[in-house]
């Protein structure tokens, strides 16, 4: 697999977990007796992507001084600051600028086994300018919803009434992206979803990976609590 580079979307306040993000940032909770974004670390050392780019705002500091280099941990780390919140697309698009090779884009606060090979096949496989990663929900009005065409990603409905959803499969949180892509963004705040995906899935430039592994968002206190309870680690 010629990835090399993963960007962790490593930035938010982690409202939602207060008061366990009131001195901590969410990457550093733990789960498992492992901070939610050393599980990320472990899945993509396992699979060989060795340069990681931490995306970094809310109390970087912190994730900075635990990390450092990611040297000890086998791996390169470099830091992109969000001065002030960027949204998901302005932070993806300063933290991938200069690399000229296909990368991969996480959020930071899903620990998921995704398996990255099997992935960037079915990305070259499509000729897909982006492929994300979607996880079968049960719960399909507490998401982002995918209508496919096949495996070309048609748009995501927010958070649709049960009789009204195109599938079960939310965004997983997980994106291979061709360098240049993310040009048609606007500089500063934007939304990856919203000014990337629904422009090019029109296009038929998007496709989706089924992950069949685990998936266990972290972004409240049911969720987290849900994660430390069935998380299993990364083999």
């Amino acid at each position: 697999m010629e990835i090399k580079t993963a960007i962790i979307l490593a930035g938010g306040k982690g409202s939602r977990l207060r008061p366990l993000t009131n001195n901590m940032p969410k990457p550093l909770l733990p789960v498992k007796g492992k901070p939610i974004i050393e599980h990320v670390i472990d899945n993509l050392i396992r699979q060989g992507i060795n340069h990681i780019i931490l995306s970094v705002g809310y109390k970087a500091d912190k994730i900075r001084k635990y990390f450092s280099n990611g040297s000890d941990f086998g791996v390169n780390i470099e830091y992109c600051i969000e001065h002030t919140p960027l949204g998901t697309g302005g932070a993806i698009k300063l933290a991938s600028k200069g690399i000229d090779r296909p990368f991969i884009a996480l959020n930071g606060d899903n620990l998921a086994d995704f398996d990255y090979s099997k992935m960037y096949k079915a990305h070259k496989r499509n000729n897909a300018k982006i492929t994300l990663a979607l996880y079968p929900v049960e719960d399909v009005t507490q998401f982002g919803i995918a209508r496919l065409d096949g495996d070309k990603l048609v748009k995501f409905i927010e958070k649709p009434a049960k009789e009204e959803a195109p599938s079960n499969l939310n965004n997983a949180g997980a994106y291979i992206i061709e360098p240049g892509v993310l040009n048609m963004l606007p500089d500063g705040k934007c939304s990856i979803e919203e000014d990337c995906f629904e422009k090019l899935s029109c296009k038929g430039m998007i496709f989706a990976f089924r992950h069949k592994g685990q998936w266990f968002p972290t972004d409240n206190m049911k969720r987290y609590n849900a994660a430390n309870d069935n998380f299993k680690g990364i083999e």
